[in-house]
């Protein structure tokens, strides 16, 4: 695997004699979430000699830098940040939503203000690969010591654990949330009508047979699903590979090894190219959400998506969990619990060092995890947060999660490889959707790594 060797973030490179206001940021986007606009709260200044930021009555500032600007989302970070504040009432909050939808003006905010040695206290951040332009930049502090004490250690598994660390194996991330994207939602009166017993879905061939007897035996549509943005069917192929070939064989994929796994990558992107022939007739015009709205309105069986989708299910009425829509982790994944996540990190030339480490420790305690996650309708990384606030579709999640034998990250999320690799592999997407043609995809994959 390459890596975009302009993709650093280096203050020299940038920044010329006559003063960084007009430095170019000249890397790729490398983060994403919610939308939203700035509420307009002033940002916090690095101090003169990099210690700790004093507010006018002494206590310690935090700037957070965010995506999260969007209903449950926002609801969400704030429940976290009471929180905090009842933890550590000497810190006082600077909360700062990035301006602009998606997350787009995060990304250009945080480097910008990196490159002038002005970060903020934190940021959010995808774990994994999405951390790599910072890693090679050399501007995110090793916490291993500071946060990560035993206890946190003992309470996430492995995968989340990985996806923190740099590759040697320092902590710099401390993920707060997990969702899951390996799931198949599905209408139970749909199944019923069509004969179709979930239990029965064992891999996704077996999947596109159902889908075949749903399609012969309903009007509804096999599979809810919308082509208008690549990361669906990205995201799908992903949990087909895995469900076709193994968790091993995908893990292998997204390191670079296309051609080595030739046969499991074109047999899973014919399986994608077969379900297609079952989706919505709609699917190149509308939005996830859209498609998402024909299961509870019955007018769909199934949809491959992750777990945000439940949120809908919960805001729809007379739709309610286990009587009219139930889930199952996509055929063949069993075992899986294929993931992205949210977290957390602490750039160096940081403003209030003694408040960041508070604060992603909270994010890594029970007590944060506990607040932040049902309202976000995720799950929490640490194993030990009591069930109760959770709901019996997420306290399902959450046992399967517990129990995974594997956690791998994602292209689609921006988790499992680098930025770079990720536009590319959605550049071949982007094709793969318009011509369904696995000759070209698979030639197009080859080279994206």
């Amino acid at each position: 695997m390459t890596n975009d060797t302009n993709s650093s973030l280096t203050r020299r490179r940038y920044i010329k004699a006559g003063g960084a206001a007009g430095a170019t940021i000249a890397i790729a986007g490398c983060l994403g979430g919610g939308d939203g606009d700035s509420d307009g709260e002033e940002t916090t200044t690095a101090s003169d000699d990099g210690g700790t930021t004093q507010s006018d009555d002494g206590g310690q500032e935090l700037e957070i830098v965010h995506w999260w600007t969007a209903g449950g989302e926002k609801d969400a970070l704030n429940a976290l940040i009471e929180g905090f504040e009842q933890e550590y009432p000497d810190v006082d909050v600077t909360n700062n939503p990035a301006p602009g939808g998606a997350g787009s003006a995060l990304d250009t905010e945080i480097q910008s203000r990196i490159i002038n040695e002005n970060p903020p206290s934190t940021f959010q951040i995808w774990p994994g690969k999405a951390l790599n332009t910072y890693l090679e930049s050399d501007v995110l502090v090793d916490i291993s010591d500071s946060v990560w004490d035993d206890g946190m250690r003992d309470a996430y598994l492995d995968g989340v654990k990985e996806m923190s660390q740099s590759e040697d194996g320092e902590f710099v991330a401390v993920p707060l949330n997990i969702h899951r994207l390996n799931n198949l939602f599905y209408n139970v009166s749909v199944l019923e009508d069509a004969g179709v017993d979930p239990a029965n879905l064992d891999s996704p061939s077996a999947l596109l047979d159902a889908m075949e007897t749903i399609d012969a035996e309903t009007d509804a549509a096999p599979m809810a699903h919308q082509t208008q943005a690549v990361w669906s069917t990205l995201q799908m192929w992903e949990d087909v590979l895995i469900g076709h070939a193994g968790v091993d064989t995908y893990q292998d994929v997204i390191a670079g090894n296309v051609a080595d796994n030739e046969t499991a990558v074109r047999e899973s992107l014919q399986l994608v190219a077969d379900f297609r022939e079952y989706f919505n007739e709609d699917a190149g015009s509308v939005a996830w959400d859209e498609a998402n709205a024909k299961v509870i309105q019955g007018n769909a069986a199934f949809i491959h998506q992750g777990d945000w989708a439940a949120g809908q299910y919960g805001a729809a009425d007379d739709f309610e969990y286990d009587s009219d829509w139930g889930n199952l982790a996509f055929p063949g994944t069993d075992g899986v619990y294929h993931v992205v996540a949210d977290s957390f990190v602490m750039p160096t030339s940081n403003p209030s060092p003694e408040a960041t480490e508070k604060w992603l420790s909270y994010c890594g305690s029970v007590d944060g995890q506990e607040r932040f996650n049902p309202v976000k309708g995720s799950i929490p990384p640490r194993t030990d947060v009591p069930d109760d606030e959770f709901g019996p579709f997420l306290t399902a999640q959450r046992e399967d999660f517990d129990n995974s034998d594997a956690q791998p990250p994602t292209i689609a999320h921006g988790t499992g490889v680098t930025p770079q690799v990720k536009s590319n592999v959605e550049g071949a997407f982007s094709a793969f959707v318009g011509n369904w043609n696995v000759d070209a995809v698979y030639n197009e994959l080859t080279n994206a790594f």
